[in-house]
Parts: C-alpha cells; sequence; structure tokens
C-alpha cells in the first residue's frame, strides 16, 4: 500500500514538475533577434512603418527586432519565404499588395495570404499622394485631368511596381476621372523617386511619409490627397473628393505578421507588443511627422480588414484589368 501511494503521489506529482519548464519556454520567447522582412526596396513609406515598430518592439519584447528588406516579385519572394520560415524569430510587414491585390493578379502565389500567416496587428495607415513634377503644367487635379484628356497617352505616372500600392491608386483616379495615363513600373519606392523628381516621369501616386520632404522642399507638386479630408500636413491641398469626385479614398496600409507556424503564446505576446508599440509616443511622433495614421488593432481586427480589402481591390482589379509584370 505504500509503494502504491508513493507511485500515485509521483504520477499526480508529474504535471506539476514539467509545467514551469513549458511556462518558461513561452516566457522566454524571444529568445534571439527578430527578423522584420520588409518585402520591398528601402525608400519608401513601407520603411518608415516598419523602423518605428521595430524600435518599439525592441524595447517591449527584450530582443533586437532588425528590419530587412527583400524587394522582388512585387513582394512575393519575401511573402514565400517568410511563410516558410519554421525559426519562431521571422515577422513580415504585410501590404495592400501582398494581401489584397496579388491574389487577384497572379493566377498561381507562391503562398496563401489567408492560411500560411497570422494576422498580428494592423499597424498604420499611410494617405495616397497625388504628386507631378513641378514641369508639368498642372496646379490641381482639375488641370491635371483636363491636360491628361486633352493628350490622352502623353503624361505617364510611375509606381513601386505592377499591382503595389501606388499602382492601385493611380489607376483607381484613372477610372474615376476617366483619362488615359501611361503607367512606368520601377522596382521600389526608391528607384521611382529618384526619376519622378528629375523630371523622368509625370506623376505619380506615393505615401506620404516618403514624399512630404519633396513637396515642402518645392521638388514635387501635390495636386490632391486620397484621404477623406486634408491633412494637416499639407493644409492647402484639396482632396480628390473635394474636386469633384465624391467619396474617393485611397490610403495605403501596413500590418504586422508571422509564419502560421508561430507558437500561439508567442503570437499573442507579440500582438501585445505591436498594440502598445503604436501607442507609444515616440512612435506616434514619429508617425504623425510623416502623416502615417497609427492603429494597433487586434488579430481578429485585422484578420477582418484585410478580407475586407481583399473584396473591394478584387472588384477594382478585374475592372482595371491589372497584370503582373
Amino acid at each position: 500500500m505504500p509503494s502504491t501511494i508513493r507511485r500515485r503521489t509521483l504520477l499526480a506529482a508529474t504535471p506539476a514538475l514539467l509545467m514551469p519548464p513549458l511556462a518558461h519556454s513561452q516566457a522566454s520567447w524571444p529568445s534571439k533577434p527578430i527578423r522584420f522582412v520588409v518585402p520591398f526596396a528601402p525608400g519608401g513609406s513601407s520603411e518608415i512603418v516598419a523602423r518605428a515598430t521595430a524600435a518599439e518592439l525592441t524595447k517591449s519584447l527584450g530582443q533586437s527586432v532588425f528590419v530587412d528588406n527583400k524587394p522582388g516579385g512585387s513582394g512575393n519572394i519575401a511573402m514565400s519565404e517568410v511563410a516558410r520560415a519554421d525559426d519562431q524569430h521571422t515577422l513580415i510587414l504585410g501590404h495592400i499588395g501582398t494581401l489584397a491585390v496579388n491574389p487577384y493578379i497572379y493566377e498561381k502565389l507562391p503562398y496563401d495570404p489567408n492560411k500560411d500567416f497570422k494576422p498580428i496587428s494592423l499597424l498604420a495607415k499611410v494617405p495616397s499622394l497625388y504628386v507631378v513634377h513641378p514641369d508639368v503644367a498642372a496646379k490641381n487635379l482639375k488641370e491635371f485631368v483636363a491636360l491628361a484628356k486633352a493628350k490622352p497617352g502623353r503624361l505617364n505616372y510611375g509606381s513601386a511596381g505592377n499591382g503595389s500600392a501606388g499602382h492601385l491608386a493611380f489607376e483607381y483616379l484613372k477610372m474615376a476621372t476617366n483619362t488615359f495615363v501611361v503607367h512606368v513600373p520601377y522596382r521600389g519606392t526608391g528607384p521611382q523617386l529618384t526619376d519622378l523628381l528629375a523630371g523622368r516621369l509625370d506623376a505619380a501616386s506615393v505615401g506620404a511619409p516618403a514624399i512630404l520632404q519633396f513637396i515642402k522642399a518645392g521638388k514635387l507638386r501635390c495636386i490632391a490627397t486620397g484621404t477623406r479630408e486634408r491633412i494637416a500636413q499639407l493644409p492647402d491641398v484639396p482632396t480628390v473628393a473635394e474636386q469633384g469626385y465624391p467619396d474617393f479614398e485611397m490610403t495605403q496600409w501596413y500590418g504586422l505578421l508571422a509564419p502560421a507556424s508561430l507558437a500561439q503564446p508567442a503570437a499573442e505576446k507579440l500582438a501585445a507588443a505591436a498594440q502598445r508599440a503604436m501607442k507609444e509616443k515616440e512612435a506616434l511622433d514619429r508617425l504623425a511627422n510623416d502623416a502615417a495614421i497609427p492603429v494597433g488593432g487586434t488579430p481578429r481586427d485585422f484578420a477582418a480588414f484585410i478580407a475586407q480589402e481583399q473584396q473591394r481591390w478584387k472588384a477594382v482589379i478585374a475592372r482595371a484589368k491589372i497584370k503582373p509584370e
């Protein structure tokens, strides 16, 4: 009887003995630096949102979070790589293009945006600004539309690539204004801006963080904002809606994603940290300086937002007949 009691006591104690190491394992995540992949070239609004987020996550999680730009293939290369990552320390910046556009312009994607990733948090929305080079004879959207209609196909606009937010934004504007402007795709916002500033491009739609400095310096002219209301950084620039196209709205957005393989306790810890990050003063100030609007929603909110955006852009892409490069 005593030996039986001892065996029962040991069996009952076994789960309790195992719990501390398991709890420690969950609590110790992250156990090494975290790679935060940005599927675009440096220089765009994605860079600003990613670095603001990485700085706050580094402080909150106790491990370095470093940004790794991996452009190419309209974001497909980076998304595919991170989808397969199983080291528990690789994240990616989700985007309107990779999550809501690519599924409808590519016949076959190397990743499934809804199955291969865990939505963590919608980080920020970025106003899309419509700009022209100062040599273009248009002071506002009305004049640009008139110029485009007078010379159909003579004006061009650049984007960070087929299916990028800038491509969508300008195609959306072309549909609303019934104009024909030639699209010139680049491999990232940085190279696109180089040609726009040099006057080799006439126009573009770019996220506010990447071009506000050039607008304020007079190197680019903003003819309209895609937001519902004017932005504080450019109070004298009217929205597209104000200039004759009611209900027009276009913003870029960025969110934090993890591979589907990330352990749920780690995902929950990361989500809480991401939500806090978008409320920290340093992040708020940094984003506000570039007109980015912090969000910091829950994983459930972000998942629902992605589904909503997929339905919205599926219709726009079908109408504009956007195809991959």
